[in-house]
Order: structure tokens, then C-alpha cells, then sequence
């Protein structure tokens, strides 16, 4: 796929390089629209790259609750953050990708990888209550405080500039 964006940072663990890829499976006069995202990160180890994680993901094909079905998904690079939140010494990674229908937002998923491991934010949007979720993953509680402050402000943020919902029913 091809790298959409490409980010290095610096911590006390190393030196990382994190990659956000969109497929750009389907071209229009206006758009490109994207049927699957790839993020990958890497440790440079003195000249050697060690894979640290990887995440995928493609358009779901099923229609909604109303009938829609996914037509673009890519990433929200807008809000992707690569700093120290909690102030350990060590980045904590978080980027958002989303999915559209023809009628709106659909999917929105919120990733953050904090010591190692993976936490996420996933919502599902929906003008009918009943097809409205919002679900942190079941690790999330675990997350320091200052990062899920982090969180609750970066979904205010979303609310409030990309007119999403995210919120359960």
C-alpha cells in the first residue's frame, strides 16, 4: 500500500518510524477513496528495523442497521499525536482512522499504544440510538489517568470539529 504519511520520533526507547498507508484502491474525478489502512511502526536499531506493531484494517461490506454500506475509509491524520503525554520519557503513539457510507461517518476508531501495548476507542455512528456505540477496549481502565484525560479531550475535539455523535445510544 502506499505510505500516506510518515512520522519519526524520539524517545528513551529508540528511535521510531511509524507509516500510515492507504490502498487509493478507487479513483474518481474528485477523490480517492481507500478500501483498507495499514499502520506500521519500526525500532531503528542502529541501522536495523525491528517491526514493534502493525495494524490493519478494510471497508466492512455488509450494510448497517439502515441499509449503508462502507464506501471510503482512511486515516484522520489531522488528529494523530506522537508526544510524551504522561511524561515517562516513552511516546504514546495514537492515530485515528474512519469509515464513510454515502449518508455519513460510520466507523470511527481511536488507537494508542502505551508501554507496548494496544488500546483503542471504537465507535460506531448511527442517526437511529439502537446502531450508536461508543466501546473502549476492556484495557483501557488500565491507562494512566493523564492519558485517558488525553482521550476524553481528543473525543470532545472530534464532537465538536467533525460533527460526530460518539456516544452510546
Amino acid at each position: 500500500m502506499p505510505i500516506f504519511r510518515a512520522y519519526e520520533y524520539k524517545d528513551n526507547g529508540g528511535v521510531y518510524n511509524l507509516f500510515l498507508s492507504e490502498n487509493q484502491n478507487m479513483v474518481s474525478e474528485q477523490d480517492t477513496l481507500n478500501t483498507a489502512v495499514q499502520a506500521i511502526c519500526y525500532l531503528n536499531d542502529h541501522g536495523h528495523y525491528i517491526k514493534k506493531w502493525k495494524i490493519s484494517d478494510t471497508l466492512d461490506k455488509s450494510p448497517d442497521i439502515q441499509g449503508n454500506r462502507e464506501i471510503n475509509i482512511w486515516f484522520w491524520s489531522k488528529y494523530a499525536s506522537n508526544s510524551d503525554i504522561d511524561k515517562d520519557g516513552l511516546i504514546e503513539p495514537i492515530f485515528i482512522y474512519g469509515t464513510k457510507t454515502i449518508e455519513g461517518y460510520s466507523k470511527i476508531n481511536i488507537i494508542i499504544f502505551y508501554k507496548g501495548k494496544q488500546y483503542s476507542i471504537k465507535a460506531q455512528e448511527c442517526d437511529l440510538d439502537e446502531c450508536r456505540t461508543l466501546k473502549r477496549n476492556r484495557n483501557y481502565p488500565q491507562l494512566p489517568e493523564k492519558i485517558k484525560l488525553y482521550l476524553d479531550k481528543l473525543l470532545e475535539n472530534l464532537r465538536h470539529e467533525q460533527g460526530v455523535i460518539l456516544k452510546n445510544g
